[in-house]
């Protein structure tokens, strides 16, 4: 049975070199590429797309698969070769669905569309989107005509990236919620607004650069496995374990842009960076699933980045960066201007009370485009009225709407957005467990030192990669399922404090 094993894992290196190799394709196009080279690139991405999904759904890889089930069923639910082949297998059936020529066109779509997209937003042009958006979107329903049986068209689409949930399980978690934010971005909002200017004078890039790295440094991301980049829309991407690269994107006039964005795409690299080195090449090497690698973005950003702890330590040296900007801003007032609740009009941007909200609009606008209720061309103008319904402002152009998030551009249309809002339940849930575990983190917190938190993470969370499901690895790292009662008692304490509030948010 080791014979066959080894058979497997060899397949499985094969076809993770191969999408490494696309993932290495697409990071230069969204970082140093020409712009010239946008037609070869989404050919070249489209031809090594198909070449691996024809290694993932080989019949042969499937009759290994077969032949190693008896072997599978002996041995521990957990251990690392029964995971493997378990996950294998489920990857194998799901992408056996898939047809070739389809995943070929997806690839090559992807890519044109995204060169168009960083050319469009800047440009304020929706009307160039628009046909390629419709592409999108049907290549999104196509997608989901190939796992026939959903209850809903959207199903597919999420249980690629959430494995487990569906349109029904989001749909409730997103009304629960909804409906203790609302009371509270109300009560918050009907104050007056905090002081955020010290944001928003002139900050040199590179000196926002070298300080977003020195934080990261410190939190444990290895720069001799990865780097940081420049581009139009953050992310992470990894090509090996040893590989693991971050983007951000500066503004001179808002320090939290570059700032926060740095934090975040960081917490998904110390992900990546801290699974278990075995795994490596095998589809166990990533994260368990889209929200809790979200998580794990969400906490490092907000639960730790603009926790008053980390600027007591972090603060200082901040205003030694921007003495100009900063040396006459007290510690308060920044804590303040960064935890700034308010409606505004960009996701990335939106702070931890309206966030969510933001997520929850375009899951719904996604499911009604999926369900053929809206059609792309009426996209903008929707867009516009529900932000006027949720957030009691417009937004005064595309750039800023409907035009803002790269991922309708880039992909599928469905099975992304909700992501993050998972993201940001299940941080919360993780960081209560790892306090009760280790009381001593909000202290090191405020020292500078995140050895602890981050060990924590990487014993419960980081070294299992994708052996386990969303719901099995919740369960072992907090002894629960999952539930947003964390996240609604830490939104509670922290700006129930910053504002003053009366008003008590919870989960019952």
């Amino acid at each position: 049975m080791d014979t066959k094993v080894r058979a497997l894992k060899s397949r499985l290196l094969e076809i993770n070199d191969l999408e490494s190799a696309n993932a290495l394709l697409g990071w230069d196009q969204s970082t140093y590429m020409p712009p010239g080279g946008a037609p070869a690139r989404a050919r070249q991405m489209a031809t090594l797309g198909k070449i691996a999904h024809e290694r993932k759904t080989d019949p042969e890889l499937g009759r290994l698969l077969d032949d190693l089930k008896a072997y599978e069923q002996i041995l521990a639910y957990d251990s690392d070769e029964a995971s493997l082949i378990r996950v294998a297998r489920r990857d194998y059936e799901r992408e056996a669905h898939v047809p070739a020529a389809f995943v070929e066109q997806l690839h090559h779509h992807g890519a044109t569309s995204y060169a168009a997209w960083t050319r469009a937003r800047p440009a304020n042009d929706f009307a160039t989107m628009e046909p390629l958006l419709e592409q999108t979107l049907v290549l999104s329903r196509q997608y989901a005509s190939f796992f026939p049986g959903y209850e809903h068209v959207a199903d597919p689409l999420i249980e690629r990236s959430d494995e487990g949930m569906t349109v029904t399980k989001i749909k409730a978690l997103f009304s629960a919620l909804r409906q203790k934010l609302v009371p509270l971005v109300q009560a918050i909002c009907s104050q007056p607004a905090a002081d955020d200017a010290c944001l928003h004078q002139t900050y040199s890039e590179e000196a926002q650069a070298a300080f977003g790295v020195a934080a990261i440094k410190r939190y444990g991301y290895d720069f001799e496995r990865g780097r940081q980049d420049k581009t139009h829309h953050p992310f992470m991407t990894k090509f090996s374990l040893g590989d693991v690269r971050i983007t951000t994107r500066f503004k001179t006039n808002d320090l939290g842009e570059g700032l926060f964005s740095t934090l975040h795409e960081a917490g998904h690299a110390l992900y990546e960076q801290n699974i278990d080195q075995n795994f490596e090449g095998t589809p166990l090497a990533g994260g368990a699933s889209s929200g809790v690698h979200e998580s794990s973005s969400r906490l490092w950003e907000n639960l730790v980045g603009r926790s008053l702890g980390f600027w007591e330590h972090a603060y200082p040296k901040l205003q030694a960066v921007f003495p100009a900007q900063l040396g006459a801003v007290s510690l308060d007032t920044f804590y303040r201007a960064i935890n700034k609740v308010q409606r505004s009009l960009i996701r990335t941007d939106a702070d931890e009370v309206t966030y969510n909200l933001h997520v929850m609009m375009r899951f719904d606008l996604e499911l009604d485009l999926l369900e053929g209720k809206l059609a792309i061309n009426d996209l903008p103008e929707a867009w516009r009225q529900r932000f006027k319904q949720d957030f009691g402002i417009t937004p005064p152009d595309d750039r800023d709407g409907v035009l803002q998030d790269v991922h309708w551009y880039a992909f599928l249309v469905g099975g992304v957005f909700q992501g993050y809002t998972l993201g940001n339940l299940i941080s919360a849930q993780l960081f209560e467990a790892a306090l009760a575990a280790r009381p001593e983190v909000p202290t090191d917190i405020a020292r500078g030192q995140f050895d602890t938190l981050r060990l924590w993470l990487s014993e419960h969370v980081y070294r299992h990669g994708h052996k386990f499901t969303t719901g099995e690895l919740l369960e072992r790292a907090t002894g629960k399922p999952l539930t947003i009662e964390p996240y609604l008692t830490y939104l509670n304490k922290k700006y129930g404090t910053l504002y003053a509030l009366e008003l008590r948010v919870d989960a019952e």
